[in-house]
Formats: C-alpha cells, structure tokens, sequence
C-alpha cells in the first residue's frame, strides 16, 4: 500500500487535462508508440470532436522513482466544464491528491476556483501545476502571484510544465509520489469498495470501476451489493492500464474494476458499496450525494415503436452516467417518451448525442425547462418542471423560479458587453472586484430558466473565448410566470410549450412562429401557426398553401366570373382544412429551442 498513490487531475475547461494524461501515460510505456494518440484516455467520439473530457477515466502507471522503488500510480481524468462537475467530485473521493493545474497565459479561472474548493472539501493533499510555460504569451510570475492570492496554496511548490513539449513531466511524477500520502486501510479486513463508475459490456455486463477502502477481492469471491443485497460470483478482476489488464487480486487502496457477470443492469448504483457475501462489512460507506438536475427535458422516439429500445438504452446510459435522471413520461402529439433531468444544457446535448450514436436511436426533445414552485391559492406548494403539468392559472396565488450566483471571470475590455448581456436576462449586479490589473470577477444574480439556453455561447463569444463562467443555485424568488402554447391549425401542440417570463412570452413567440413556418412544409391548405397565453394570441405566421392558377383559362370578359373560380377553389381549401393533418417534422422541435432570430 505504501508504493501506491491515487490522485485526480482537476483544471478549468482547455488548461491541459488530457494533454498531461496523455504525457504521463507516454513516460510510464504502458503503451506502445504504434498504438498511442492524442486524447488516449478520451474514448467516446463526441469527447473527440468537441476537444473536451465528459467522463472521467482512471488509468495504472506503473513508475520507478528516483528512491529506486516502483509505484503503481492510480490517475484519474476528470472532467473541466461546469455540467461534469458530479463526475468531478466522484473521481475525487477515490483520490487522496490531486494535480491543480492552471495555465500559465489564462491563470486562475472560474472552474479552478470552484475546482479546488471540490478538492478540499475532500481533504485531498493540492499539487499546483502551472501548464503552457511554452507559449508566448506566459506570465509564470502572475500566476503565482494568483496561486497565493486567489487560491491560497504555496507558489514555491508549483511545478513548471508544458505537456505539450513534454516539459516537468519527471518532475509531476516525483512530486505525485514524494507529496501525495498513500492511501491508507487494512488488507486482512472485510471488503470495502466503493463504487465511483460502471459500463456495460454487451459481451461481459457490467463492468464495476471501484476503489477499495478495505480488504481484498480475488476472482471466485462471493460479492454482495449492500443496496439491494444482490449476489454474484466474481469471474475478473484487474486494473486499467489504458485496456482491461486482469490481476489475480486487487487489495485496499487500488483502483480497478470487477466483471461479475452482472446482466440485471439496475443492480449496480453509483456510490453503492460492495462486501463480501460470507465475510460482510458492518455498515455501507455514506456513498455520493444525489445529483441534483437543474434542466428539464423530455425525450420521445421519433417512431412510436422505438420506445423500448429507448428504455434499454436509458438504464445502460444511467449505469455510466449517474447524474442522468429520468421517469416515465407521455404526450398527446409525440407519444410514450422519458422526463429526464440534467445538470445544465451541455449535459443535455451529450446524453442527446450518445443515445442516438450508441445506440442508433432517433429521437425528439422537447424545450427545455428548470424547476418552478408554485404556491396555490389554499397555501399549498406545487413543483413544476413540465409545462404539460402546468395547472389553471386561476388557482396559482403566485409562481417562484430558482435563482443562481453566477461567478463571471473575464478580461476588463469585456466589462460592459458582459453587463449588457446579463441585465438582457433580467440579471442583477452584486459585485465586482480586480483579480489582477486587467482580469475581473463579476458576481451577478441570474435566474436560471435564461442562463439554461444560449447564455453561455453568447458570453464566449462576446469575450472571443476568454470569459469563464461557474454558477450555484442559491434560492427561489418570486416571478411573473407564463405558460406559452404553441397552435399549429387550431390545435396545441403540448410538446411545443413552454413556461416563461412574461415579459420575454412575446418576443419568444415571434421568434418561435417564425422559425416554425420555416420548418412546416406547405400544404394545399393555409396553416396558421399561433403562439398564445391561455386564450389570448400574442403572436402568428401563416404558412402559404399551393395554389392552382384557376383563372388561368379566362381570356376576358366579366370579373364576376374570375370570381366565380376564387370563391369556389377558396371553399375546397377551407374543407380540405377542416380535414387536413399537419405533420410536424423533427426539426420543427429542434427549431423551436433555438433562440436567435438569424
């Protein structure tokens, strides 16, 4: 135990996560050259084509110190972007350290700081790393000022680095074996694991990624999840060294995984402990705290008969992704679907993209929404996340929406665009204070149904990228709250609706009936699309039907016969309305989410 270090690598979005992995796994060969690219420990497609980590990964370097003993080195990469923060702090409760880094021409950013904070709320030894020290633009004596003042860790133990070059490397790995303490626990106890991750293998089940706190687990082992009491045999278990590599047993204070055969998906939670069946452990470890959603969303198959795909795809999504919650849900236009929530709206577009990817699904979403409370005319409290649910407007005394403190850190030249955009969402100041001579905090008060939709594209692209972004819901203040309908042809399309400010209903609605219009295709009858509050139609775009030149044949003559032709080619349109369906295409949801008007 004492040649074993479990530690985490925690940083703001693009400060070099994956870059450094990528680097110690090189200087620890576990792999060859001929096998080896970028990003090696980021396996899904969509982390590839976004240049981003969304799942957390662990991987054993084995590594000979200048003391001349071996360590098994146990890394985990963890996510940067705000939406993975619960992947963050579930990595970190299987460490006992991790590497901080911070990039040496950004500095301290929103995510560091929030970061960190995760950290220490563990008790994890920090070891500053500042990355990049090859670009022109680094200021390593600004950074360390900002690693004592911002974060308040020493910068006299900072490690130099660029894992680009190659740069520190040896140094990182001295200092992860020399600053870091080995995990500590007894062996010869009962078995304690912690499970922090899961996968499923179509060939094997269910693969267990888990940190043992106490005891030990050989293949044949008898294990019990305390959770649910399940029993299995254990055929596997081994460590990760880029692949699955089988060892014959894994002992307290590792990091590895455990193949048991597991088919019954449910059986295996985030945060669950397992024991061993005969020799059972006493009480189960306190696990994670629940994920808390933020975002609402429903997910429907664009074919009726996909849905149970859709529900054997939502159990093997959740077991590798915790955060993902989900119940049954129905509507009238789309059919049988899920309620899901997320934990903000790039969360949504990742489950989104790995449902239809991994496992070949079409799918519809419907607008996302956030968590409203609303407080009844007889005192009672109701909570709404779906505007399907939303009840007769007559019995609500008044609505609640939650509110966030958003932590804004950006260059002072962007000062004013970025106040400009977060009072357009009803924002309110609090504060503001210099980092250094030229970065600022900006401390605002947000509700989050506008945050939820484009608000961070718009704040990286109004600061070219330099702008980051950390938020924490802090409570629920009263708001002037509106259900707005969406009629296609007379009749509402629930999965249109959405709930929303009253103020911003109207210009939502346009935008909204525009970009539908866009989207139906035209019939041989007129389509009106409405946008409305309860009875009262605040916006409509008509969508033109095909017309037949019927006067084509006149040469001459009485108007009154033109006419003629008019009023009885206008009756057919008008009972081929009444008769007509209107079928709404996939991209006519999609259309309705997006807010700009380009």
């Amino acid at each position: 135990m004492k040649n074993i270090r479990n530690f985490s690598i925690i940083a703001h979005i693009d400060h070099g996560k994956s870059t450094l992995s990528d680097r110690l796994i090189e200087s620890s060969k576990i792999i060859s050259d001929r096998d080896f690219k970028d990003q090696i420990l980021d396996t899904m497609d969509i982390e590839r084509e976004r240049g981003i980590t969304i799942k957390s990964q662990t991987v054993c370097l084995p590594y000979n110190a200048k003391d001349g003993k071996t360590y098994d080195l146990n890394l985990i990469d963890t996510p940067g972007h705000v939406d993975f923060t619960y992947e963050v702090s579930r990595a970190l409760a299987s460490c006992e350290g991790a590497l901080l880094l911070v990039d040496a021409s950004q500095g301290v950013e929103a995510q560091t700081l929030a970061n960190l904070y995760l950290a220490l709320e563990h008790n994890l030894e920090i070891i500053p790393v500042i990355n990049k020290i090859d670009l022109p633009s680094a200021d390593i004596d600004r950074v360390k000022d900002q690693i004592e003042e911002d974060l308040g860790l020493d910068p006299e133990t900072a490690i130099l680095a660029s894992a680009k070059e190659g740069l520190g490397i040896d140094d990182i790995m001295e200092a992860v074996v020399n600053m870091l303490p080995p995990p500590i626990g007894d062996a010869e106890a009962p078995l304690e694991a912690l499970i922090f991750d899961s996968h499923y293998d179509p060939f094997r089940g269910t693969i267990v990624h888990f940190r043992i706190k106490k005891g030990t687990i050989r293949a044949g082992d008898r294990i019990r999840f305390m959770s649910n009491n399940a029993t299995y045999k254990v055929e596997e278990v081994g460590v990760f060294q880029i692949v699955r590599v089988p060892k014959k047993e894994l002992c307290a204070g590792e990091v590895g995984y455990m193949i048991a055969g597991i088919k019954t998906v449910s059986d295996t939670r985030c945060g669950d402990t397992v024991t061993n069946h005969r020799r059972p452990c006493g009480t189960p470890m306190p696990g994670f705290k629940e994920a808390k959603p933020v975002v609402f969303s429903s997910i429907y198959p664009v074919a009726s008969d996909g849905y149970e795909d859709l529900i054997v795809a939502m159990e093997k999504l959740k077991l590798n992704d915790a955060s993902l919650i989900y119940e049954k849900d129905s509507s009238a236009a789309l059919g049988f679907g899920f309620r899901c929530g997320f934990l903000g709206l790039l969360h949504l577009e990742v489950v989104q993209e790995r449902l239809e990817r991994e496992y070949d699904l079409s799918l519809i979403l419907t607008a996302p929404s956030v968590r409203y409370r609303l407080i009844m005319n007889d005192g009672e409290e109701q909570i709404i996340d779906n505007p399907a649910l939303y009840p007769d407007p007559t019995n609500i005394e008044y609505a609640m929406e939650p509110f966030i403190k958003a932590a804004i850190i950006i260059p002072d030249r962007y000062m004013g665009a970025v106040m400009k955009l977060c009072l357009e969402r009803r924002g309110i100041n609090k504060n503001y204070q210099y980092l250094t001579n030229n970065r600022l905090e900006m401390i605002f008060e947000l509700p989050l149904g506008e945050v939820i939709y484009d608000f961070y594209d718009r704040l990286k692209s109004i600061t070219q990228g330099y702008g980051s972004f950390d938020y924490e819901l802090i409570e629920y203040r009263r708001t002037d709250l509106v259900k707005l309908d969406f009629l296609i042809n007379g009749e509402r399309v629930d999965a249109l609706s959405m709930l929303i400010h009253r103020d911003n209903a109207v210009g939502r609605a346009r935008v909204a009936c525009n970009k539908l219009k866009d989207e139906i295709p035209r019939q041989m009858f007129k389509i009106a699309i409405q946008g409305a509050i309860g009875g009262n139609i605040i916006s409509r775009s008509t969508v033109s039907a095909f017309r037949k030149d019927v006067t084509a044949k006149c040469y001459g003559g009485d108007i009154s016969r033109k006419r003629k032709l008019l009023e009885k080619q206008k009756k057919g349109k008008k009972r081929m309305k009444m008769v007509g369906q209107v079928m709404l295409p996939q991209s006519a949801f999609l259309a309705v989410l997006k807010t700009d008007t380009d």
